[in-house]
């Protein structure tokens, strides 16, 4: 029996997941997906995704694939499920490709935005979408502990405890500040050819540390290069992150 294996790239709003990964228990979003389309292709499947994303985190283009031996249509397919999905999470595009293709290790590079509110008061209606910070920023000290971010380094300072992945070593080719259209809004982009377990959410509590003056622009160099996340500072909260896009 031949089987095709479908590429979908996913949206969705995390507020209400365990993350992606299913565990017991849990909601996650791997799950919901999972048995949309068991139930329309009538069999189990095993759904891969690219980035493992934590709870409480966001994608506006995850990327995932399984294989099944339907052969309904991928229009009828694609409507089919996202009139199954609950309205947090939507399949943008479903495609199929190549047997050899896979979601995770096929990957090329990753972006991630993390978006931050710098202001007085919070944005109580953006609150699932942005870390609110009260204290000003020093956003040209961000911004220079971000260059140092670029090109190949061990990146072991900004890995969590638990992570699956055995070589810390990732090339950084963006990382980037910016304002969105309201001043207080800042988005830091950042793109790689992968990431490590809570790396982004991990670099984003120390540079934002920097900001407030807790760290300078050296302390940052060193923690770098000290490979000891002990050195680092605290997780940036998961609301604020969104997985982008995955280059293939």
């Amino acid at each position: 029996m031949t089987h095709r294996n479908l590429k979908l790239v996913v949206a969705y709003e995390g507020t209400r997941y365990h993350g992606w990964q299913r565990q017991v228990g849990q909601i996650t979003i791997q799950e919901v997906l999972e048995q949309a389309v068991a139930r329309i292709v009538s069999h189990r499947v095993k759904i891969i995704g690219a980035g493992r994303t934590d709870s409480g985190v966001h994608a506006l283009g995850q990327v995932c694939n399984f294989r099944t031996h339907s052969s309904i249509p991928l229009d009828g397919l694609k409507t089919g499920l996202n009139s199954l999905l609950p309205d947090d999470i939507r399949v943008l595009s479903i495609e199929e490709v190549p047997q050899s293709f896979h979601s995770r290790y096929s990957a090329r590079r990753k972006i991630y935005v993390y978006r931050i509110l710098n202001s007085e008061e919070p944005d109580i209606f953006a609150r699932r979408y942005e870390w609110h910070i009260a204290v000003p920023l020093d956003l040209s000290v961000i911004s220079e502990c971000l260059s140092m971010l670029l090109g190949k380094h061990d990146f072991s300072a900004f890995r969590s405890s638990g992570s699956s992945n055995r070589n810390p070593v990732r090339t950084m080719f963006r990382a980037d500040l910016a304002r969105g259209t309201n001043p207080s809004r800042l988005i830091l982009l950042f793109e790689a050819d992968g990431f490590l377990r809570h790396m982004v959410r991990n670099i984003v509590g120390t540079v934002v540390a920097a900001g407030m003056g807790k760290f300078s622009v050296e302390d940052f160099r060193e923690t770098i290069e000290s490979r000891d996340r002990t050195r680092a500072g605290k997780k940036a909260p998961a609301p604020g992150l969104f997985l982008v896009r995955v280059i293939y």
